[in-house]
């Protein structure tokens, strides 16, 4: 449960590397499920007429253990980033929703929202925020002088898309039209990944499938 909360934090404040925190604790999560269910399994054993099964068992978990180590080393040395916590100041959508409910107060006025997302479409297309690969929603909200908890909702509720979605479709857009350059036809898809703002191939290849239909070179070579 804290880890679907986790994830859909990520998805509502972040457009970068730190959904790569919410997939590795949950393999984190999975590793040690897998570990106590072997451990679960070596307690019946070793209780039963077959106690010989237990020790191998045993043994087969103090090498997991071992690996289970290292792998976790080799993750906090080479992401430090993997271990920072979520703001906690940061609240669901949905939770601020009902806040404002509770209140008897609209969350976002009709008027004031459709100001702010000209605004915040005006400020995606002539700066290009969405370049950065580690953007998160705290800068776009300085970048725009809008209140997080205002452009949250602006985005998540009244766009119905997470800051994530959001800031790739900008991404996915730039891309299009750098494959459609002919100028630029020998800049290879893995350069114009990194150029909009992507960090990885699979993250890119899966925003612009669900963007286009189609992947990456599939739609250079329908141009």
């Amino acid at each position: 449960m804290i880890l679907r909360k986790a994830k859909k934090l990520y998805l509502e404040n972040y457009a970068g590397t730190s959904i790569k925190s919410y997939n590795w604790l949950f393999q984190f999560t999975i590793v040690l499920t897998v570990l106590y269910a072997a451990t679960i399994v070596k307690n019946i054993f070793k209780f039963s007429d077959y106690p010989y099964i237990s020790a191998g068992i045993k043994v087969g978990l103090l090498a997991f253990q071992l690996v289970i180590t290292c792998w976790y080393l080799f993750k906090a040395l080479n992401n430090p980033g993997l271990f920072r916590n979520i703001d906690s100041k940061l609240k669901l959508v949905s939770d601020i929703i009902l806040e404002e409910k509770k209140k008897e107060q609209p969350a976002l006025k009709e008027n004031e929202s459709n100001e702010e997302l000209v605004k915040l479409r005006k400020y995606m297309i002539e700066e290009k925020p969405f370049l950065n690969p580690s953007l998160t929603i705290q800068d776009v909200s300085k970048g725009i002088e809008i209140p997080v908890r205002d452009l949250s909702l602006l985005i998540n509720h009244k766009l119905e898309q997470h800051f994530y979605d959001f800031v790739n479709t900008y991404r996915i857009e730039n891309a299009m039209e750098i494959l459609k350059d002919v100028t630029k036809s020998k800049v290879t898809v893995l350069e114009i990944l990194y150029d909009v703002g992507f960090n990885s191939k699979s993250s890119f290849n899966t925003a612009f499938k669900k963007h286009t239909g189609s992947t990456p070179t599939d739609y250079r070579k329908s141009l």
